[in-house]
C-alpha cells in the first residue's frame, strides 16, 4: 500500500487470536466500543484499510514473508544467504530437509494470515445489518481478501480450519479442520459477492486496492486449482476481454518503479521509501513502509558480488537463479525476458562487475549457481537517495498479474479441448517477450508441455512454481535430486496451533510430519 493506517480494531482482536485469558479479564482501553464504531463510514473505512495494513503483513514480514517463503520450494530459486546455516529456518525449506512443526517462518504465515482473516470476519459480521454507503463495498473487499488468504492457507496447508466468524473468547477458540473442497466452496462464494461488488480497476479510490477485475481472475484461478476448467473459462474471459487490463510493452516495464500498480498489475502489495528507516527505528517483525526484503534478496556484499555498472546495489544474498532456469532461459533463446530476470556471472563481468568466490564463507558462495536476480532487484533508483538505503527500498510486490491470467486460461482452453484458443494465448505471452508463436499445429499434451515451459519462464522468483508442479503431479519429476519428497506438497500445521486450538491433535498434522 502507499498508506498504511494501523487501526485500534486490529488491537481490540489480537488477544482473541492469541486465545490469552487476558482477552476475557483484561478488556482494551481507549478503544471504541464495536457496537458504535462500524457506524460510521469513515470507521467502516479505516477497518478496510486495517484489513489492508494486514494483507501487506503477510508479504512483508522481515524473514517471514509469505512471498519469500513460497518461492523457497520451486527449482527457480536457492535461498541462499551468507551460509548454510543463515536463516536455518528458511534453509530447511529450501532444501526439504528437517522442515520443523515449530518453523519459525510457516508459523508465522500462517498466523498472518489468520490474523487477516479474523479482521475481516469482523468487518463483514459488523456490516450485516448496516444501512452505510460503503457497506456493499467495503465487504466485498474483505471478502476478497479473505478468499485470497484462504486460497492461500490451503494451497500451502492442505486442510485447515475454515474462521467465518470472531471467537468471543478463549473458550471459543478450538476448531476442526475443514477439508480443502469446503475450503475451496467457501472462497467461491467470497468471490461471487465480491466480483458483484467490487469497482472496475478505474473506479478504484486507492491505486492499492483490489477490483472486480482482481477478483474475476482469482475466481478463474481457484476453478483452475480445482480442474474446473470449463467454469474457469468465462471468469478469465471477462477479464482478458476488459480493456483496462493488458501486458506491459515489454518484461522489463512490468518491474518498473514507473509501472508501478500498471495496466498488468491485478494484486499489488506497495512499499514507499519516503519513511526514512534506519539502524534505530527498523521494525523487525512489525510493520514497515518500506520493502526490507529486496535488500534481504540482493547479490551479497562482503566483497562477493562487484554489481559495479549494474545500476544495483549490494544485499544481504538471498534468492538466487538455479542453474536450471538459467538453462531454460538460454534454451529457449529468451534474451529479453532473461534479462529481465537475472544477470549469469559472466554477463556481470562484462557490465563491469565482477565475483569473487574467495570472500564468501569457506570459499564456497552459497547456493550460487552462476547468476544473480534482477526481477525485484536492489535498484538504486527504487531505494532513498540519504539515509539507510537498504532499509527504504520502495519496490512493490506484483502478487497477481495478467500475464498469468492469460496462462491460465491457457491451460484452461488447453485442458477443456479449446487448444486454438490455448495457443491464441500463449502466444501472447510469448510475443511480449520477443518470442514466435507456438506452432500452429501443437496441441494436446505437448501444448500443455509448452504452457508449463513458458509459466516457468514468465512466473520465474515469483511464488508459483512448486505449487503448480505439485497440483500437475510433476514435483516428483522435476524435483529428482533436490531432497523432495511427496510430505513436502504441504507445509506443516504449525505446532503452536495444534496446542492452542482444542479442536486438533497431533492425528491432525499434514502427513510426514
Amino acid at each position: 500500500m502507499k498508506k498504511n493506517i494501523l487501526l485500534t480494531a486490529v488491537i481490540l482482536f489480537l488477544g482473541i487470536l492469541a486465545c490469552s485469558d487476558d482477552f476475557t479479564t483484561n478488556p482494551p482501553e481507549n478503544v471504541e466500543d464495536l457496537e458504535t464504531f462500524f457506524q460510521k463510514e469513515e470507521n467502516v473505512e479505516a477497518a478496510v484499510i486495517g484489513i489492508y495494513d494486514l494483507m501487506h503483513l503477510n508479504y512483508s514480514k522481515d524473514w517471514h514473508s509469505a512471498f519469500f517463503v513460497k518461492l523457497l520450494p520451486g527449482d527457480d530459486a536457492n535461498c541462499a544467504g551468507g551460509n548454510s546455516s543463515d536463516q536455518p529456518q528458511l534453509q530447511d525449506i529450501d532444501d526439504y530437509t528437517n522442515i520443523s512443526t515449530a518453523n519459525g517462518s510457516i508459523e508465522n504465515i500462517w498466523n498472518n494470515f489468520y490474523s487477516t482473516i479474523a479482521l475481516s470476519n469482523l468487518v463483514i459480521e459488523s456490516l450485516q445489518e448496516s444501512t452505510l454507503s460503503n457497506k456493499d463495498r467495503a465487504t466485498a473487499e474483505a471478502k476478497f481478501i479473505r478468499a485470497w488468504s484462504y486460497f492461500e492457507l490451503t494451497t500451502m496447508f492442505g486442510d485447515v480450519p475454515l474462521r467465518l466468524t470472531l471467537p468471543q473468547g478463549a473458550a471459543d477458540f478450538g476448531l476442526a479442520k475443514s477439508s480443502r473442497a469446503d475450503i475451496y466452496t467457501q472462497i467461491e462464494a467470497d468471490l461471487a459477492d465480491a466480483i458483484a461488488n467490487l469497482p472496475e480497476k478505474s473506479a478504484l479510490a486507492d491505486d492499492f486496492r483490489f477490483s472486480k477485475g482482481a477478483a474475476q481472475a482469482l475466481m478463474g484461478k481457484v476453478l483452475v486449482f480445482q480442474e474446473k476448467y470449463m467454469e474457469a473459462i468465462p471468469y478469465f474471459e471477462s477479464v482478458i476481454t476488459n480493456p483496462m487490463h493488458d501486458l506491459e510493452a515489454s518484461p522489463a516495464d512490468v518491474w518498473s518503479i514507473d509501472k508501478e500498480f500498471g495496466i498488468e498489475s491485478l494484486v499489488e502489495i506497495g512499499f514507499v521509501s519516503t519513511t526514512s528507516r534506519d539502524w534505530g527505528n527498523i521494525a523487525w517483525g512489525g510493520r514497515n513502509e518500506s520493502n526490507l526484503h529486496i535488500q534481504l534478496m540482493g547479490p551479497r556484499g562482503d566483497g562477493i558480488f562487484d554489481v559495479t555498472g549494474t545500476g544495483l546495489l549490494n544485499g544481504w544474498g538471498f534468492n538466487l537463479p538455479t542453474a536450471k532456469l538459467i538453462s531454460a532461459f538460454e534454451n529457449a533463446g529468451d534474451t529479453q525476458r532473461k534479462a529481465a530476470t537475472l544477470l549469469t556471472e559472466a554477463e556481470l563481468i562484462a557490465a563491469g562487475g565482477g565475483v569473487d568466490a574467495t570472500s564468501a564463507t569457506g570459499g564456497v558462495i552459497w547456493d550460487y549457481e552462476g547468476a544473480i536476480r534482477i526481477k525485484y532487484a536492489t535498484r538504486a533508483e527504487d531505494t532513498s537517495s540519504d539515509g539507510v538505503r537498504e532499509l527504504n527500498y520502495s519496490t512493490n510486490f506484483r502478487l497477481f498479474r495478467y500475464a498469468e491470467v492469460l496462462l491460465l486460461a491457457a491451460e484452461a482452453y488447453n485442458k477443456a479441448g479449446q487448444d486454438g484458443n490455448a495457443r491464441a494465448e500463449l502466444n501472447k505471452v510469448r510475443n511480449r517477450a520477443g518470442l514466435a508463436d507456438v506452432s500452429p499445429s501443437l496441441a494436446g499434451t505437448a501444448l500443455f508441455d509448452a504452457i508449463v515451459d513458458e509459466k516457468f519462464l514468465e512466473l520465474a522468483h515469483e511464488g508459483q512454481r512448486f505449487w503448480d508442479l505439485v497440483r500437475w503431479g510433476r514435483a516428483a519429476t522435476e524435483l529428482a535430486g533436490t531432497g523432495y519428497a511427496p510430505k513436502n506438497d504441504l507445509f506443516p500445521i504449525p505446532i503452536t496451533e495444534i496446542d492452542k486450538n482444542a479442536e486438533l491433535t497431533v492425528a491432525d498434522q499434514n502427513p510426514g510430519y
